[in-house]
């Protein structure tokens, strides 16, 4: 019999507290890259992962688990940036099966474009908002977190 290990109050409340902030801040970011520089979140990440890969190129399976997304939501998403030039495809000479995403020129310049708005919207809702040892404390739990998810 599975027992369940029920959160305490202080729990409950770093959970609420986490969830509110987490979610709050990953809407006003896609948000304001959809109003500032028309793309949403997902679509800047896989323009930013693209960009600080050799060659500006990525196996889609690769780039899909680097971008944490399904190999069907990332091929939708890349049928979008491809409609704006953004992104390529180009198929895999030793697999037939397999595909490249590749970061165009004109991809690469929307995403020098919406950088800055970006960068100042994590930096005005996120950083600005702790202190440096807070700053440090945050990348420690982030990356227990994270840890224990990817096992």
């Amino acid at each position: 019999m599975i027992v369940t290990r029920w959160l305490d109050a202080d729990e409950q409340r770093a959970w609420r507290a986490f969830y509110a902030a987490a979610t709050l801040l990953l809407d006003r970011l896609d948000r304001e890259l959809q109003h500032d520089a028309g793309m949403p979140h997902a679509y800047y990440e896989i323009l930013v992962v693209l960009s600080e890969s050799p060659g500006r190129s990525l196996r889609m399976s690769e780039l899909a688990l680097l971008t944490r997304s399904s190999r069907s939501r990332l091929s939708h998403a890349v049928t979008k940036l491809e409609g704006k030039g953004w992104v390529k495809r180009r198929d895999c000479d030793d697999d037939k099966r397999g595909q490249f995403a590749d970061l165009t020129d004109e991809g690469f310049k929307a995403l020098e474009e919406a950088a800055p708005g970006h960068v100042e919207t994590v930096r005005t809702h996120l950083f600005d908002a702790l202190t440096p040892d807070q700053v440090g404390q945050l990348e420690t739990i982030s990356r227990q977190i994270a840890g224990t998810l990817k096992q």
